[in-house]
């Protein structure tokens, strides 16, 4: 148990190694973007953001999940086959998608954004093929642990995009279109140089030597509905403020968004890592088991940042962000909340996909989208972006309960709910109390609600919540060499 938390925790922190240099240079400039960037220019280029990743998801027909479910099982000669047949489906898709949008950018951009700007959609459209096919490439770095590579590519992708947003942005007051172009001018770069890494694994298969397409569709285009349509929470809420608000609206949440890093941060690393190692256990128990405890430690461990953010979260904003941007405050400890809430919904995703069972995921997720809607109707209007952070809890938790009764008896996982209970009281206790009780500016203010937070731990400690074997696994972890850079063969 103790190796694969090892595995878990190795896989997220070289998986995410780009990302935390991106969290810390995002915070470095994000101060530069709040002053250059109107609050509905940043508004507007956040909600392409999302959208962007959402066109991906249906673009890739779920070839990517079913790549690395897939890999494990196949004959190691027969691999390079099957990582041929995946990358070169998925770049004539998105080649051909992306002509036939950057044709119709005018349109598209007032379906999606309500007004016309087809230089910044053909910007927008870039952006979608060069992420969809990156995605791919890291799909094959992931699925044989090549950890040293995936960090350098992603380390040359934050670094670009930083340097050309910088520019494009700042020096140059490009607006939106320089915020989106910083980013994806960057991400074709590093997928042209990590084609040319994998050219042995890249390109059309031969007539008659490709791996079979219709297996990995057969796996993936089940999931591509429920995938998006969870996603799809992200663009909606923007959407939707974008137009029953305003793009100002919509930017204070992106920034919210923003803010809550720690947590995406957290989450992104799990995704990357856990369905790797979560299908590479073979015995049935023993993944069981593996389940619940790492479901415990990830509620405790991000509800530990959500607590952070929302008795920090005033400070956080004035520190980071230019003044006008001080209201995205009301909506971080929601936001945060509901990215944390996605992990989970990550580990009963998993459950069905080890038995195979890739088609009850929609249903939970498409019950979440419907109440995130009606939250959103009956929400933002009295309470503004703290009500779109509130409706996206509210759905991310009918999501999770609805997935879990169509799961359970797919596959037994003794989830530790005393625990979680335990867990979640304490957490949910002091971040209550400490919001309702103590001061909301000033110096007194952060250091009471500093001091809350360290109580916190103290009270996991005092109650008794660690186990004697987790701490003596703890320190065992402690005592290994980092494997993070490790590159395996």
């Amino acid at each position: 148990m103790h190796g694969l938390f090892g595995r878990l925790i190795a896989g997220g922190a070289a998986y995410q190694a780009s990302s935390v240099v991106s969290a810390a240079l995002a915070l470095v400039t994000l101060p530069l973007y709040t002053r250059a960037l109107s609050r509905a220019d940043f508004g507007v280029a956040e909600t392409l953001l999302t959208f962007i990743i959402l066109v991906s998801i249906l673009l890739r027909f779920g070839l990517g999940e079913a790549f690395v479910r897939f890999y494990s099982q196949t004959p190691h000669d027969e691999r390079d086959r099957l990582a041929r047949t995946t990358t070169a489906a998925v770049l004539l898709t998105t080649t051909a998608t992306a002509l036939l949008a950057a044709a119709l950018a005018g349109p598209l951009s007032s379906l999606i954004l309500g007004f016309e700007d087809a230089g910044l959609m053909r910007i927008a459209i870039f952006g979608l093929w060069a992420f969809t096919n990156l995605e791919i490439a890291y799909a094959l770095l992931r699925v044989d642990e090549r950890r040293r590579l995936y960090v350098a590519a992603s380390l040359c992708n934050v670094v670009l995009s930083v340097a050309l947003t910088v520019t494009l942005v700042v020096a140059l007051d490009q607006g939106a279109r320089g915020y989106l172009a910083g980013n994806y001018v960057a991400s074709g770069v590093v997928l042209l140089g990590l084609w040319w890494s994998l050219r042995t694994r890249i390109g059309l298969p031969t007539s008659g030597h490709g791996f079979p397409l219709g297996p990995l569709l057969r796996f993936g285009v089940p999931t591509v509905p429920a995938d998006a349509t969870v996603f799809a929470l992200n663009v909606i809420d923007r959407a939707y403020l974008l137009r029953a608000q305003s793009a100002a609206a919509a930017g204070l949440f992106a920034l919210s968004v923003k803010l809550a890093t720690a947590v995406i941060l957290a989450v992104r690393g799990f995704q990357l890592a856990w369905p790797p190692l979560a299908y590479s256990i073979g015995d049935d128990r023993e993944a069981g088991r593996f389940y619940a405890a790492v479901t415990t430690w990830y509620v405790v461990v991000t509800g530990f940042v959500v607590a952070g953010l929302t008795l920090l979260g005033r400070w956080l904003v004035r520190l980071l962000a230019a003044p006008q941007y001080f209201e995205a405050h009301e909506a971080l400890p929601w936001v945060a909340l509901g990215w944390a809430m996605y992990g989970l919904f990550l580990v009963l995703v998993t459950i069905g996909g080890r038995v195979g069972v890739t088609t009850r995921t929609f249903p939970a997720a498409l019950a979440g989208v419907l109440v995130n809607v009606l939250a959103l109707v009956v929400l933002v209007e009295p309470l503004g972006i703290a009500g779109a952070g509130i409706a996206l809890v509210i759905a991310h938790a009918v999501m999770l309960v609805v997935l879990h009764l169509l799961t359970r008896r797919l596959f037994a996982v003794p989830f530790e709910w005393r625990r979680l209970a335990h867990a979640v009281v304490l957490l949910t206790g002091v971040s209550v109390a400490g919001e309702l009780a103590l001061p909301e500016a000033g110096v007194d203010g952060f250091v009471t609600r500093a001091v809350a937070l360290a109580l916190l731990a103290l009270l996991f400690a005092a109650t008794r919540f660690v186990r004697p074997a987790e701490w003596t696994g703890l320190r065992g972890l402690l005592r290994r060499r980092p494997a993070a850079g490790a590159e395996q063969p």
